[in-house]
């Protein structure tokens, strides 16, 4: 199974597309995985001695055996342990509900800030950008968000957005702004050097020096959802010589 799925790489699956798992292809869930096995990642689930296609989009590859769909999805389902760029959307009690752009809107403790106590409340407002993580993400529970790590410290998280620029793409451009070695992101720091969070669910806020060149990054990084790697760079090239 193995090789019939590295042949089909890069290549444009739909839902309902299968393949068959051979007899010694199982994964342990107690033991690590070995390189010698499937790892699925988003777009694909196993059924039984089957690999599913569940999205449609095109088939990714990362060593030793990670197989993934890259699809152009912008409806987002919260996962446990994403980070998220959420608007507050209310307050009730010591609750603060939080708008991520899915389903349902999500719960925010007032004591899930750093530092936070009943006596030192953080403050927020109704209308804040917060980026958040979640700590309960499934179907049959509330989803909850934290600005704390494991450790009680901030982190990077907390109510943030100040004179920035918050805009939507698809989940595709957002792990590929969010890979270790993003071309994206280095090329945009040697153009315009920025203020850029990134939030799994699909929205960036971005502040530059100017309110003009954080209009022309949004754009730029809108643009980059629908083109290829060459097209991408021509873009950036015209941008560098002043053509756009």
């Amino acid at each position: 199974m193995l090789s019939s799925l590295k042949e089909k790489v890069g290549d444009v699956l739909l839902p309902g597309d299968e393949f068959c798992f051979d007899t010694d292809d199982k994964i342990s869930l107690t033991e690590p995985v070995k390189p010698e096995k499937v790892v699925c990642g988003p777009g694909l689930r196993r059924s039984g001695g089957r690999l599913l296609v569940c999205k449609s989009g095109v088939l990714r590859h990362k060593q030793p055996n990670m197989f993934w769909i890259d699809s152009q999805q912008r409806r987002y389902v919260p996962a446990k342990g994403e980070s998220v760029i959420g608007i507050v959307a209310a307050k009730a009690g010591d609750i603060f509900k939080v708008d991520f752009g899915g389903s349902e809107q999500a719960s925010l403790s007032y004591l899930a800030f750093e530092g936070a106590t009943k006596r030192n409340r953080p403050n927020v407002q109704v209308g804040d950008l917060v980026f958040a993580q979640f700590t309960i993400a499934n179907k049959d529970m509330e989803p909850e968000l934290v600005c704390i790590d494991s450790s009680g410290r901030a982190n990077g998280m907390g109510v943030f957005g100040g004179g920035g620029l918050l805009f939507k793409v698809s989940l595709g451009l957002v792990r590929r702004l969010l890979s270790p070695n993003s071309e994206i992101c280095s090329d945009l720091d040697q153009m315009f050097p920025c203020e850029l969070v990134v939030g799994m669910n699909g929205r960036v806020w971005v502040k530059s020096s100017s309110v003009q060149q954080t209009l022309i990054i949004a754009n730029l990084l809108q643009s980059c959802d629908t083109m290829t790697g060459p097209q991408r760079q021509e873009l950036f090239r015209r941008v560098r010589q002043g053509v756009l």
